[in-house]
């Protein structure tokens, strides 16, 4: 009996699951997963969207330009805010494309968008050539290991430098000058010539399908539905509709309802195995319950370990977040932990603040991500939101040597109990060429920076390190590095460690009234010229009364910048047409004692673009 077995197994089953095994290994070499990449208005999503057409993935009546950007920011800006999956077919191949960010405020994006590639098309404009952006997103995808088409967009432009920016793709990637495809987003050249390098220079996904399930979740995105939909790669096995699995960094355990591929819907499918990019709906409604990074795997087979996730997301600015209404606080906090799901570079922490109540403590890429998370929590959620002046965190000694953590200028103890302040350091990395050397030093050490090294790359690229606060960065350090290296500069950091400074607390008075959500903390050399120019923005913005409003800023007991909002005057003279002047003195006398009494129960409102005034103060 056995001896039949054993033959039985040998002699007809191992051939079928040889078939098995090899038609299945023909599938994975039928996948190709690559997202697009490169610096801002550059072409990405132009291109993405010749590549739809090509393949007839989009059908001619959805068919629109940016046809991937799905919100109406994006398409009201022009720029990509959020990475998209979509898969496409193509001579019998399955394309996942993932069309990323250019900015660098969304730079966590394409990191997580390369960790679920084998491969990454590289646009360069013709007219602008290799910019910032281009070199770091390069970078991010060589530590990874992906293959690199090259591409040349917008070659049909009358300001096209075809050959000037080929030499410069040439020197970055090390390539042959035939590797470069020539291609334009807008009237469609090229795009047949990407595809098939698609298919022959990216290699096809690794993986056992056999093996327990692996599936990296990179994105998610929340519906009021069906709950929470999480986008995921598989790494290693397979997973089939109805299972039961378990989300490792979690613990949670949930039945996949449904699982599918992304198309420009989704779409429904039984089964997914290694290679594949595709989403799973389990009805999580709690948003804590997905993490980005975290590894799917089946209950009754699961994984030996979790597939390691991305980067950690490094916040550049730090602003408090609150709510209007004070009731609506909950519901803001339900709505940062949705808007979360969907941007995984946001955070936030509790906080409270004297004049705007309960809120909370953001943490964002950069000044256009802080601006776009705000735009997003009114549209998409209907929140009203004020934003504080963006900070970092300081370390507060007291004369009894006791250290306190200060997240907000509003929790510093009194000046008399101080001993002394320590403010976070960064040892900052930034690349740039050797035309813009001289203004980014000066830029540096405007910032209270230090000089440690700089170093020659190749050609005429330089790499220079320097020492500098955080608290200088986080408001316009960023903007101004762009502006006066016209984009050309990419910009890298990490902590290191705190250092003591002579920090005071600059307060903003409004009629003798605190308010704290406008103080900040700064270095003593630069208090004066950035309290009188705050005074200054402030005037302009603040709405005008029937009451004089006095704007100061001081530190401590003392005042160091004043200006003042002329009220509002009626002319309660217009009626008297003559008459003896006791009658008039009489009638300004009253609105005197009026405008007095005003003040005293008057209340001055501060609109929202007086908390970023200080963004905007050169």
């Amino acid at each position: 009996m056995q001896i039949c077995i054993i033959h039985f197994f040998f002699v007809i089953l191992q051939p079928i699951l040889r078939i098995c095994v090899r038609t299945h290994d023909i599938y994975m070499d039928k996948i190709r997963n690559f997202c697009i990449i490169a610096h801002i208005d550059h072409g990405k999503s132009t291109i993405a969207d010749r590549l739809l057409e090509f393949t007839n993935t989009v059908d001619v009546r959805q068919m629109e330009n940016q046809v991937l950007d799905d919100m109406d920011l994006e398409k009201e800006r022009g720029i990509t805010i959020k990475s998209h999956a979509i898969q496409m077919q193509y001579k019998g191949y399955t394309l996942n494309l993932i069309d990323t960010p250019g900015h660098v405020d969304f730079s966590y994006e394409v990191s997580r968008s390369i960790a679920a590639c084998e491969g990454a098309i590289l646009i360069v404009d013709a007219s602008q050539g290799v910019q910032a952006q281009t070199i770091s997103n390069l970078y991010m995808a060589l530590e990874h290991d992906l293959e690199i088409i090259p591409v040349m967009n917008k070659c049909d432009m009358d300001s096209a430098m075809p050959d000037m920016v080929e030499d410069e793709i040439v020197e970055l990637l090390g390539c042959k000058r035939e590797e470069i495809i020539r291609a334009s987003g807008k009237t469609g050249m090229g795009v047949e010539d990407i595809l098939e390098a698609i298919i022959e220079r990216i290699p096809a996904p690794q993986g056992d399908p056999n093996a327990p399930l692996q599936a990296l979740i990179f994105d998610s995105v929340f519906n009021s539905f069906r709950g929470i939909i999480a986008y995921f790669k598989i790494v290693n096995g397979t997973i089939k509709a109805g299972d039961h699995v378990k989300f490792v960094n979690t613990g949670k355990e949930y039945d996949a309802q449904e699982i599918g591929v992304l198309k420009l819907d989704m779409i429904p499918t039984k089964t997914l195995s290694a290679g594949n990019v595709g989403y799973i709906i389990s009805g999580i409604k709690n948003s804590t319950e997905v993490k980005v990074g975290d590894t799917i795997t089946q209950c009754a087979r699961p994984c030996s370990e979790a597939i390691s996730g991305f980067e950690e997301v490094k916040p550049m600015v730090f602003a408090g977040i609150y709510p209007i209404e004070t009731e609506d606080f909950e519901d803001l906090r339900s709505s940062l932990e949705k808007l979360q799901l969907n941007d995984a570079s946001l955070t936030f922490t509790p906080e409270s603040s004297v004049a705007l109540g309960f809120g909370f403590r953001c943490g964002f890429l950069g000044l256009l991500h802080m601006e776009i998370v705000q735009e997003r929590l009114d549209r998409e959620f209907d929140m009203d939101v004020i934003t504080t002046v963006p900070n970092v965190s300081y370390r507060v000694f007291t004369k009894d040597g006791k250290m306190t953590e200060v997240h907000n200028p509003a929790g510093m103890p009194d000046p008399t109990l101080i001993d002394h302040v320590e403010e976070p350091y960064i040892r900052a990395s930034i690349i740039t060429t050797t035309n813009f050397i001289g203004p980014i030093m000066t830029l540096c050490l405007d910032k209270r920076g230090e000089l440690i090294k700089q170093e020659y790359i190749s050609g005429n690229r330089v790499e220079i390190y320097f020492d500098l606060p955080l608290g200088e960065i986080v408001i316009d350090f960023y903007d101004k590095l762009k502006s006066i290296s016209k984009g050309y500069a990419s910009f890298d950091y990490h902590p290191s460690g705190f250092r003591e400074s002579d920090l005071v607390k600059l307060d903003i008075l409004l009629n003798g009234e605190q308010v704290d959500a406008l103080s900040t903390l700064t270095h003593r050399a630069n208090a004066v010229d950035f309290g009188r120019r705050m005074c200054e923005k402030l005037k302009e913005l603040l709405p005008r009364q029937q009451f004089d409003i006095a704007i100061q800023a001081a530190i401590g007991a003392k005042i160091i910048a004043r200006e003042t909002v002329k009220q509002v005057r009626k002319d309660v003279l217009a009626k008297c047409y003559g008459g003896d002047v006791s009658r008039k003195r009489k009638l300004l006398e009253k609105q005197k004692r009026g405008k007095k009494r005003m003040k005293q129960i008057g209340n001055v409102e501060v609109p929202q673009k007086a908390f970023l005034a200080v963004l905007k103060l050169d």
